[in-house]
């Protein structure tokens, strides 16, 4: 049998005016070029203020509307480095015409998050839509694997709002046991024990404020990191509430947890329901929490998948490999026993 031969049309031109930009756009040594020419496959060639695309017609289509859309970066004052042009591929791979400015797209282009060091932007098709949900949503859930930017993007979107007065401070949390230690086992005095569970929060603040911002926001207590345990009894109003690592809450402390939700205030609850680990039997608060409420007005559920892994490349084929060897063992679950 005879193969269709792939579309193969001339070359298509792309002219860009600022010439200022374009060393930004093809990177140093071109090294931007050739990084979308190995995730697109197709060829550039560039002379002077012209670029050259050369391949299969899909894909010479698709590397025209990422280059646009890094060149569109470029025009307001936004950073393109190799995580933006991968994140460029990876948008047109999933949904080319979300990267148009066709009106009722879903906001990728429209998604930056201004913080005192920076700016964050979406990465993925999926981040894109948790970013709108999370400034349109009084409650939303982010579930998915690790490396997909829940509780990242989920910090940037807080402190956007507390710097823009829409609410007055941040409440981080985190259930403070898992993986089957326990805090009486750990050295130190409570803060010591607790701020290791909580330390990829500090993380996230130090990425978008000064540090003596966070320091200073700290002490006020204009934001405020705290165990789970630590929210029974209040009622947080005007106030953005994070809780992380939602997939180690009982159905008891999730219900807890959102029924503090004040009066002008967000939630956003963030989990991965690959990564649960709560005694053999007990039932996750995340994975109740999500048969529940869903279709509740005013509440948002946005599902990642390994496609919105946006760490290291190798770290997308680890989460697909866990997910195919969790799906076999759902199919044949008597097998697996067995075999351990």
């Amino acid at each position: 049998m005879t193969l269709p031969k792939p579309t193969i049309d001339s070359p298509t031109f792309l002219q860009f005016d600022d010439n200022r930009l374009l060393p930004l756009l093809y990177g140093q040594h071109d090294q931007n070029l050739a990084r979308i020419e190995r995730n697109l496959g197709v060829a550039l060639a560039s002379r002077g203020n012209r670029l050259a695309i050369s391949g299969e017609r899909e894909r010479v289509q698709a590397a025209t509307e990422a280059l646009q859309a890094l060149w569109r970066r470029l025009e307001r004052g936004l950073p393109v480095g190799d995580a933006e042009v991968d994140a460029a591929c990876r948008l047109v791979r999933e949904a080319p015409s979300e990267l148009s400015e066709t009106p009722g797209a879903a906001p990728v282009e429209g998604s930056a998050i201004r913080t005192r060091k920076g700016v964050v932007t979406a990465r993925s098709l999926g981040q894109a839509q948790y970013i709108q949900a999370l400034r349109q949503n009084e409650l939303t859930f982010g579930i998915g694997p690790a490396g997909t930017g829940k509780t990242y993007l989920a910090v940037a979107v807080a402190v956007e709002m507390l710097l823009a007065r829409r609410v007055e401070r941040l409440i981080l949390s985190r259930p403070a046991v898992e993986a089957g230690e326990r805090l009486g086992f750990l050295p130190g005095d409570l803060r010591e024990k607790v701020d290791p569970y909580l330390r990829p929060l500090y993380d996230a603040l130090y990425d978008m404020l000064p540090g003596d911002q966070v320091a200073n926001r700290l002490a006020s207590g204009e934001i405020e990191i705290a165990p789970l345990a630590f929210m029974r009894g209040r009622t947080l109003a005007n106030a953005f509430c994070i809780l992380d690592e939602a997939q180690n809450t009982t159905a008891v402390q999730m219900k807890m947890f959102l029924t503090r939700l004040g009066e002008n205030s967000r939630m956003a609850v963030t989990g991965d329901l690959s990564q649960v680990d709560l005694p053999r039997g007990e039932r996750s608060g995340l994975r109740d929490a999500s048969g529940l409420l869903a279709g509740l007005e005013g509440v948002s559920f946005v599902q990642f998948t390994d496609a919105d892994v946006v760490r290291h490349p190798l770290v997308t084929e680890i989460v697909r490999a866990y997910a195919r060897r969790d799906a076999a063992e759902a199919e044949a679950p008597d097998l697996f026993e067995r075999r351990r």
